[in-house]
């Protein structure tokens, strides 16, 4: 089968990323001794530097490991809470009914630092010195800029000089944007890392490493994370607020080691994802109910196959909305949504053409609630950051409106090492366009809290210290009770359709299917539940496909009754994944805008 790259094999190690040049540090860690651990942190430090509008220093971290030494997976959870100020309350008496998608009252707990120091400290080899080396050089000596930082900029550059100016000071050049293929850098981010490296003193690599985090979460870092958020900045409101992120805020979080949830399919896999305070559960939903609708014994692809995963994913998904939470604020019926009963009584539900309604369940026979939503198109005083809509289903890496409401996206790196060790990451938020730059440190916040409702009694509630319902979904699958497969994708609400569209494919596939062939394979996903992200838009039966799927399996999906929006040829995920198959390792990247690559050997 022609590919557009070659799928990678070897025996010494494999990283994959959505960069070339996290994929490059990644591999240079790997070829001078360091394991998986050290090179995905290395490679998501590049990552911050390298694609700044699709996360940065100031944003959130899920990862999946796998340790050869415990002989068992782990999930790393940066997910920042919310300020222990941010109440529902505070938000009414601003006039609020959404949590703006942009700016400083949007903010969490900054949780990708401590997230990669944690996970380095706990399993890696080297000093956080060594792989931040990286990043360091590219913040200082220069980075090149992909064209979509160019239009990102371009995008927002008006807000940047009327209303955001050490966003203007870090990112144009004047009132003009850094031209594509041009060479930029961020030497602030490299002095705040300097100043850490500076104060990361200990008589051990643990201790140097725990002294960092501390630098970060009860340093110089809060205080400037406190002080930035006590001024009022522009959101996408369009009226400025302060923020609510104090340093005790910081200084009271640790990111969290937890057990990952494992879900059975197909007899011989086992797909393992964070909990339900991300979305990676509906994974799990969606291939208990595969299996009860025998998907192995149809063709990938076909019309009926992508009619099944369709129809899987709306379920799964209407109990997203109405389940899923942070378990620390809200009892989440975990076990009873990922039952074999369960799915057998959901999957009883699809039928051979597209359901057109939202229909969560009732696991252990609760009443499903859902939140109450604007109407479509209607004002509202949030704007959220969808990474593909269907008002723009051709564009691979849309531009963030003039507020700040970002069209943006995530990243997502893989490492496999000889020794067995697997990664799977995905970071986000912190973008150049979510928030106004910290002048003293050199990047802005995320604006996680936007996943929050501002509706009582629903898991997914604005509650203070809490979680926000995060979409960022890494993945890690077992063969035969053996690790085997880490990947993953950006892409918001879709992360975790396309990821199961791509794994439900590799199985399809059978033993030795090639990973590249899988990942160039047309993709498709549906926005028929509720966005994460304002307007927070569902758009009933709506399925949006790459437009080079075989013309029998459109013709098939539009006779079922799904509303078809055709996309680009090469528009819908961006899908990185590494395997070990026996002493085999193999690796791939996504094709798809042009930066992801896999390197290996």
């Amino acid at each position: 089968m022609m590919t557009t790259r070659p799928e990678l094999q070897g025996s010494f190690g494999m990283i994959a990323s959505t960069h070339w040049l996290a994929s490059a540090a990644g591999m240079s860690v790997l070829e001078r001794g360091g394991n998986a651990f050290d090179a995905a942190v290395a490679g998501g430090f590049v990552l911050q530097i390298v694609e700044p509008h699709l996360n940065g220093p100031g944003g959130d971290l899920p990862v999946i490991a796998w340790s050869a030494a415990d002989g068992r997976a782990h999930v790393v959870c940066g997910q920042g809470p919310s300020p222990a100020a941010a109440s529902l309350r505070h938000f009414s008496d601003l006039g609020l009914t959404l949590v703006p998608g942009s700016g400083p009252l949007a903010a969490t707990v900054p949780g990708a630092f401590g997230a990669w120091t944690t996970m380095l400290e706990r399993w890696g080899t080297w000093e956080l010195a060594d792989v931040l080396a990286f990043a360091l050089h590219y913040a200082e000596d220069g980075f090149p800029v992909l064209p979509a930082i160019s239009r990102t900029v371009g995008a927002v550059s008006k807000l940047f000089t009327e209303h955001w100016a050490p966003s203007a000071a870090a990112w144009l050049d004047g009132s003009t944007p850094p031209a594509p293929g041009s060479w930029w850098r961020s030497p602030v981010i490299a002095a705040t890392y300097r100043r850490i490296l500076q104060e990361a003193v200990g008589g051990s690599r643990e201790q140097r490493i725990a002294a960092a985090r501390d630098a970060w979460y009860r340093g110089f870092v809060a205080e400037e994370v406190e002080a930035f958020c006590r001024t009022a900045w522009r959101d996408t409101s369009g009226r400025d607020h302060t923020g609510l992120l104090t340093a005790e805020d910081l200084a009271r979080w640790q990111p969290t080691v937890e057990a990952p949830v494992a879900t059975p399919y197909a007899e011989r896999y086992q797909v393992l994802k964070t909990g339900p305070w991300g979305q990676g559960p509906v994974v799990g939903q969606q291939l208990r109910m595969l299996d009860a609708l025998g998907l192995q014994a149809e063709t990938a692809l076909s019309g009926r196959w992508i009619h099944l995963v369709t129809e899987a994913a709306k379920l799964g998904y209407a109990d997203r909305e109405a389940w899923y939470g942070d378990p620390m604020a809200s009892d989440i019926p975990l076990a009873a949504l990922l039952s074999a009963q369960y799915a057998a009584e959901r999957a009883a539900l699809v039928g051979e053409r597209a359901d057109l309604e939202l229909r969560p369940g009732s696991p252990d026979g609760r009443a499903p609630r859902l939140a109450t939503l604007p109407e479509a198109g209607s004002p509202s005083p949030g704007i959220g950051e969808p990474t593909m809509g269907s008002s723009e289903p051709t564009a691979a890496d849309p531009s963030p409106g003039p507020l700040g409401q970002n069209r943006g996206d995530t990243c997502h790196l893989d490492v496999v090492d000889r020794w067995g060790n697997l990664v799977s990451a995905t970071p986000s938020g912190g973008w150049l366009q979510s928030s106004p730059v910290i002048a003293a440190l050199g990047f802005p916040l995320g604006t996680r809290a936007q996943m929050f409702y501002l509706e009582p009694d629903l898991p997914n509630s604005l509650r203070p210290g809490m979680r926000p319902r995060t979409t960022l979904s890494p993945s890690l699958a077992l063969r035969d009770g053996q690790p085997w497969l880490a990947f993953g994708t950006p892409g918001g609400d879709q992360q975790d359709q396309w990821q199961l569209a791509f794994f439900t494919a590799l199985v399809n596939a059978g033993d030795g299917a090639n990973l590249q062939a899988v990942i160039d394979a047309p993709m498709f996903h549906t926005n028929h539940f509720p966005s994460s992200f304002y307007p927070r838009e569902a758009h009933p039966g709506e399925l949006v496909v790459e437009d080079r799927l075989p013309a029998e399996a459109l013709a098939e999906l539009r006779e079922r009754g799904h509303r078809l929006t055709l996309s680009g040829a090469w528009t819908l995920g961006r899908l990185s994944a590494v395997a070990k198959e026996g002493r085999v390792l193999k690796a791939a990247a996504n094709p798809r805008g042009a930066q992801g690559y896999a390197i290996g050997r």
